[in-house]
């Protein structure tokens, strides 16, 4: 029988929240569950895929129903089979006469469907601030490196560029082999940037080259360490 252990954590300072707006919490408790789906008409007339010209088969679903079901699925945690049951299911209450793609198309589509970024406005100049996470590849050299306790030279992964805005949106990005620094790709990634940049920053401590010092780019073309910056112009 296991024994009970007291808790390392002081009754003294244990943080003591009740509920008191019991009739507001619930209300909120149950707006969670309210799911609300609907489908504008401009949705409805672009769900099937124009005929291209071309010889062979031609789709039957446009990138928006694929991203449609895809979105679903990713966001109630649904299987491909789920999410196609899922979607027809709404397709059916809201009473369209629509066709829902079938899972095996889902999954050939997923592949190389394009997904739209959501439009972001911005009133005056863009602060960017460039960095990269790396992406580890599981495949065949993770196999052999698994089964025959090779080294780790099969092992490989790959850098992902990110450009963010000071509100926290992607701007840009960038998938590149792992040697490649986030300051050799940054020109690449700014010049795929609609509006005005007025400042751009990138960690230089990845790359061996200089000190870890983070580099602020300014339209002039100017490369100033970040230690050197005048706080009133940060």
């Amino acid at each position: 029988m296991a024994v009970r252990t007291r808790s390392r954590v002081s009754p003294k300072f244990k943080t003591k929240y009740r509920v008191k707006n019991w009739p507001v919490y619930d209300i909120a408790l149950r707006d969670r569950g309210d799911i609300t789906v609907w489908f504008d008409e401009e949705s409805i007339c672009a769900w099937n895929a124009p005929a291209n010209g071309r010889p062979g088969g031609q789709r039957r679903y446009s990138d928006l129903a694929i991203v449609t079901a895809l979105t679903l699925g990713t966001v109630f945690h649904l299987p491909l089979r789920q999410t196609e049951g899922f979607v027809a299911s709404l397709i059916g209450l809201m009473g369209l006469d629509l066709q829902t793609p079938d899972h095996t198309t889902l999954s050939r589509r997923c592949r190389s469907v394009e997904v739209p970024r959501p439009p972001v406005c911005h009133e005056g100049p863009l602060h960017l601030v460039i960095d990269s996470s790396g992406l580890k590849i599981f495949g065949d050299g993770e196999w052999q490196a698994h089964k025959y306790r090779t080294s780790s030279q099969r092992r490989s992964w790959r850098k992902l560029h990110l450009a963010i805005d000071g509100d926290g949106y992607i701007i840009a990005s960038a998938l590149t082999d792992r040697i490649v620094s986030d300051a050799s790709v940054g020109i690449s990634i700014l010049e795929h940037i609609e509006g005005t940049i007025a400042r751009w920053r990138c960690c230089m401590a990845r790359t061996g080259l200089i000190p870890p010092w983070s580099l602020a780019v300014t339209p002039q073309s100017l490369l100033i360490p970040a230690c050197q910056v005048p706080s009133s112009d940060l």
